[in-house]
This record gives C-alpha cells, sequence and structure tokens, in this order.
C-alpha cells in the first residue's frame, strides 16, 4: 500500500486528479474563463461565482501567492487587470499547484504576445480556452510545459503543416 502521506491521522489516496479548477478574473473579480472539474466541489454556477467572488476579494490586494479558501488551496496570480487562480484540495502539494498557475500564466502570455490584459485576453478567447485543455482535462495535469501547450492551443487560418508555411503565412504565438 502505497500511502502519500498523513494530516490529522487521515491517509490520502495517490490520484491524478489534482486540479479542481481554474479561472480567470477581471480587476472587478468578474469571470473571463473558468472551469471546476469536480462536481462535488462547487457543482453549480452560483456556487462557483460566489466563491470567485469570494476568493477575489481576499486576494485581489494581497501579495500573497497561495490561500486557503471553503476547503481549497488557490494559488494566484495576477497581471495589469487579470487574475490567475489555480485551485486544488487542502491536502494538495502547492508546488504541484503553482506549476500548473505558472503553465496557465506563460501560455497565455505568449498566446497573447506578451500583452496579458482582458481586451488581448477577450479577442483571443478561443487559443487560451484551448490551453486550459491542454493544460488540464477533468482535474488530471496533461503539461505543464508552456511551449508544447501554445504549440496545441495555437490557432491557424490554413491546415498547412508548420514546415511547409512560408514566413507570411506563419502565425508564432511569439516574437521573434
Amino acid at each position: 500500500m502505497v500511502h502519500t502521506g498523513t494530516i490529522d491521522g487521515a491517509l490520502f489516496e495517490p490520484t491524478l486528479y489534482i486540479v479542481k479548477g481554474m479561472c480567470i478574473l477581471d480587476n472587478d473579480g468578474n469571470r473571463l474563463l473558468a472551469k471546476y472539474y469536480d462536481k462535488d466541489v462547487l457543482p453549480t454556477a452560483k456556487e462557483q461565482k460566489a466563491f470567485e467572488k469570494n476568493l477575489f476579494n481576499k486576494t485581489h490586494r494581497a501579495n500573497a501567492e497561495i490561500i486557503m479558501l471553503d476547503g481549497l488551496t488557490c494559488v494566484y496570480k495576477n497581471n495589469v487587470d487579470l487574475f490567475f487562480y489555480v485551485m486544488g484540495s487542502s491536502h494538495e502539494n502547492e508546488l504541484i499547484l503553482q506549476s500548473v498557475l505558472n503553465a496557465l500564466y506563460e501560455s497565455v502570455s505568449i498566446l497573447l504576445r506578451r500583452n496579458v490584459e482582458k481586451r488581448m485576453l477577450l479577442d483571443n478567447l478561443d487559443s487560451v480556452m484551448l490551453a486550459f485543455d491542454e493544460i488540464c482535462d477533468g482535474g488530471v495535469i496533461l503539461d505543464a510545459d508552456p511551449t508544447s501547450i501554445v504549440g496545441r492551443a495555437a490557432l491557424r487560418t490554413e491546415d498547412v503543416p508548420l514546415g511547409e508555411q512560408t514566413v507570411v503565412q506563419l502565425k508564432l504565438p511569439f516574437e521573434l
């Protein structure tokens, strides 16, 4: 039997379902994009939005990077007018959640050509949604490498293989 640790005498079985949710809020605490993976945690949109409002109120002026809220470990980062959050269970390893947060933030940053702000995010929402799906599926972390995430999430107007594109056709998600 493999033990992942004890907290107050409780044993936790190892699981791949690490991420409970990810969201991006604007500087007023309004949801721009959110995905919740555990139906037992915040099952309704009303509960999710109430949680997000509470989370934003507790974090928008803080200098920390982590908070425990409503039984969830939440890591977060903000830039200009966007707040990025990754949530896991209360006994989840914060470093793993932080690596997911970093992958999310860096992927979005590359997709938005380092112009990480609300207007650009909304203009490129389709690519950002794909990045969400490339990072995490059903709470299981799929990838934490921003370059490979962006490689799969960047939308191309033509289905020409990368090696056959001309410089004009090539729409790189980063600047040369």
